[in-house]
């Protein structure tokens, strides 16, 4: 605490950034920013854009610049992702993705971590894509290198048995799946690694919307970890834990 203090009596930190250290959080008028997450759980804390305003999440994500060098929003629209565009610093590296829904900003000189760890990140279908990319986008900036793999459907079992071999190098596995939601279990039943089967809310009529993908990854018959439908930060999360846990054991 002392630490802390001197800090902002010196001028080194800000009154955000004290604060953020000495309770955990940050407070703004848009909520309360934890600003402790990665320190206590290994994982940044995210910004969801659903529900906010774009200025609100504007305003979040500035102070997550500032009580932590890196702002990670999620399910953002065009005006939101431009509005954190603005908020932020001019020094600061900004990378969005509208197909995804993602904006990452890091601040200057800010190091994000790195793993001795990979992920490989699988999706079906195109459709599927844009919420495999945001496990991807996650499990990145917890420090794993990431591979992606798109369009490997069990439509067409050949395109998912040439990949195997590049698939078997990861260490953690998300595999992205709608429809039926097949190709969780048939990657699981191929690979060492972890895998986490991520229903996506593709599908025509009955079991359509992720119910049939969800069903069919919780009666997995090869051995698997299923989130919700279409939770592809959760996904990108526990698959960054793992890598966290492997570069962990690697070090040793």
């Amino acid at each position: 605490m002392r630490e802390t203090l001197a800090a902002l009596e010196a001028g080194d930190i800000g009154i955000e950034e004290a604060e953020s250290r000495l309770a955990g959080y940050a407070t703004t008028d848009a909520g309360r920013f934890d600003a402790a997450r990665e320190r206590r759980r290994g994982i940044p804390e995210a910004i969801l854009a659903e529900g906010k305003t774009p200025a609100e999440v504007a305003a979040l994500a500035a102070t997550a610049l500032d009580t932590t060098g890196r702002a990670l929003v999620t399910r953002a629209d065009e005006s939101t992702a431009e509005a954190v565009a603005s908020a932020v610093d001019v020094d600061a590296t900004v990378d969005r993705d509208d197909r995804v829904g993602t904006v990452v900003a890091h601040a200057a000189g800010f190091e994000p971590p790195s793993l001795d760890a990979a992920v490989a990140v699988v999706a079906a279908g195109t459709a599927d894509a844009p919420v495999a990319g945001e496990a991807a986008v996650v499990a990145r900036e917890v420090g794993a290198t990431v591979d992606r793999v798109d369009d490997v459907g069990v439509a067409n079992l050949d395109r998912i048995l040439d990949q195997v071999d590049r698939i078997r190098e990861a260490d953690a596995v998300v595999v992205a799946a709608g429809r039926e939601g097949a190709l969780p279990t048939v990657v699981a039943g191929l690979v060492g690694a972890p895998v986490i089967a991520l229903p996506v809310s593709t599908g025509y009529g009955v079991g359509g919307e992720g119910v049939a993908a969800l069903a069919g990854a919780l009666q997995s018959c090869s051995v698997l970890t299923t989130v919700n439908v279409d939770a592809g930060f959760v996904a990108g999360a526990q698959a960054g834990l793992i890598a966290r846990a492997v570069d962990a054991a690697r070090a040793e």
